[in-house]
């Protein structure tokens, strides 16, 4: 087992999955350094955290404000120098109801908050563990990053790319202390994907998805994929002739919304 992390970074904090692992972590002597845009949600997820126990700094930034979000990051690292980062933000955007191709400012919308506002998140807290020698960055990922899905390629496109950065970090960052863990969710209930019009199998509760990403994190898991059977199940996908998986996912329906984020800001 790994030591308890004391001084815990989660973007998104303001709702699902991050939201719920600010809470699971929550306690004594803890100390969370909480982002998010929605600045009502995140105060409330603050009070909650140091009603348990938990000191916390909130901070309203959008993870696009590369500048901004490493003056931040430095300034909290700076009063407790950190352990864990979760890069927990991130938005949706797919095709339903007639529209069969993504609108390219959407698309370039989720590239800049799902993959460039990672990067943003972790490069200066990198920095700062290496030195230390110490530290663990867990990325967030997806199952619908293991195989493309034709109802949400751009959302599939950035998950993908996390997979691979994750994966590429981390022998590298190993040598150095750090510790990097890819957490790949399956369906989880969310704000994000509430209004999803699609075949959810094993959906589960963020608070659920909290405590197996806890105890994954815990060890010190290189790999956090759950559920387990709809993992392998998706991976046995990409050994499948592609016409046959495209044929048979065509087949299902889906109607995912559209982001509202129209700005890439990189």
């Amino acid at each position: 087992m790994m030591p308890r992390p004391q001084s815990i970074l989660i973007t998104g904090a303001s709702s699902g999955i991050g939201r719920a692992l600010a809470l699971n972590y929550a306690g004594p002597g803890v100390y969370l350094a909480l982002l998010g845009r929605n600045q009502e949600r995140l105060d409330e997820v603050s009070e909650l955290c140091r009603a348990c126990g938990a000191e916390t700094d909130a901070a309203q930034i959008d993870v696009r404000d590369r500048d901004k979000l490493a003056e931040w990051i430095r300034s909290v690292d700076d009063k407790n120098p950190l352990d864990l980062v979760i890069p927990s933000a991130g938005i949706l955007t797919g095709l339903g109801m007639g529209r069969l191709r993504e609108d390219p400012d959407a698309v370039r919308a989720i590239i800049s908050i799902n993959l460039i506002g990672v990067l943003n998140t972790v490069d200066p807290a990198i920095e700062r563990m290496c030195a230390r020698g110490r530290g663990q960055i867990a990325f967030i990922g997806s199952i619908a990053a293991v195989r493309g899905f034709p109802h949400s390629p751009a959302y599939c496109a950035t998950k993908a790319a996390i997979h691979a950065y994750a994966e590429g970090l981390r022998g590298g960052l190993a040598a150095q202390g750090v510790r990097v863990s890819l957490i790949i969710p399956g369906f989880v209930a969310t704000a994000m994907n509430e209004d999803m019009i699609a075949p959810k199998p094993l959906l589960m509760s963020d608070e659920r998805a909290a405590r197996i990403i806890r105890r994954g994190l815990d060890r010190g898991a290189p790999v956090i994929a759950f559920p387990r059977i709809l993992y392998y199940w998706t991976y046995l996908l990409r050994f499948l002739p592609a016409r046959w998986v495209d044929y048979a996912l065509n087949l299902r329906h889906a109607d995912i919304h559209e982001t509202r984020e129209h700005t890439a800001k990189y």
